[in-house]
């Protein structure tokens, strides 16, 4: 007998005596968040820093500046965007050739290869943790877009930062493809020699929006 199947008859075996009719509920009254959460969009700009990520505090009249300033700090000329992206966050981008994912006709993954960056929106950030969360869709678009790229500049408004990670899962839709971002793509040897870009962007910019 394999493992699996050693595994699957002790829990039949445990289930013997149950009663078919029996009604059990799984408690689902655990805490979401903390009651007092203290420092949380501090926090989550210290938390993906700590990543080796570039974090920037704007407010949302500044939004279009500062994405125009973090598409030239890394060097980007040509960017690609999911199909929601608000024209207004560039508006103030110069010479930059947008290339818009459209889920009918997807970008391919060279097409992803040969741009310079991506930029999208987060669904939530994670205090606790700084991680922001791509929730598949028109503001953050498919996993490949995020994934590909070298770069990715991602806006993160702070109202949808949370406390910690009940609190982000509470938020989000569990039938679309989830990203969990801590920090650029990064992975160590058995000799903890650290090499990035892997399986990710390698360099990381995230944008901290207030609300005016």
């Amino acid at each position: 007998m394999g493992a699996r199947e050693d595994v699957l008859a002790r829990i039949r075996g445990a289930l013997a005596d149950v009663p078919a009719d029996e009604d059990f509920e799984v408690p689902r009254n655990y805490a979401r968040s903390r009651e007092q959460p203290e420092g949380t969009v501090e926090r989550f700009c210290e938390r993906v820093a700590d990543y080796k990520a570039t974090v920037e505090r704007v407010s949302a009249g500044g939004l279009a500046a500062a994405v125009a300033g973090a598409l030239r700090t890394v060097r980007a000329s040509r960017v690609a965007v999911p199909p929601g992206l608000p024209p207004e966050w560039t508006r103030e981008v110069g010479e930059v050739e947008f290339v818009r994912d459209n889920p009918d006709a997807p970008l391919s993954v060279a097409e992803l290869d040969g741009v310079d960056a991506v930029l999208t929106g987060a669904s939530v950030g994670i205090a606790e943790t700084g991680t922001f969360v791509l929730e598949s869709g028109e503001l953050c678009g498919r996993r490949a877009l995020s994934l590909v790229p070298d770069v990715h500049v991602c806006v993160v408004r702070v109202q949808d930062v949370v406390d910690d990670v009940p609190a982000a899962v509470a938020r989000l839709r569990p039938d679309r493809p989830l990203t969990w971002v801590s920090g650029p793509s990064a992975t160590s040897d058995i000799e903890l020699d650290r090499v990035e870009g892997v399986h990710g962007p390698r360099t990381l910019y995230v944008l901290v929006v207030e609300e005016d």
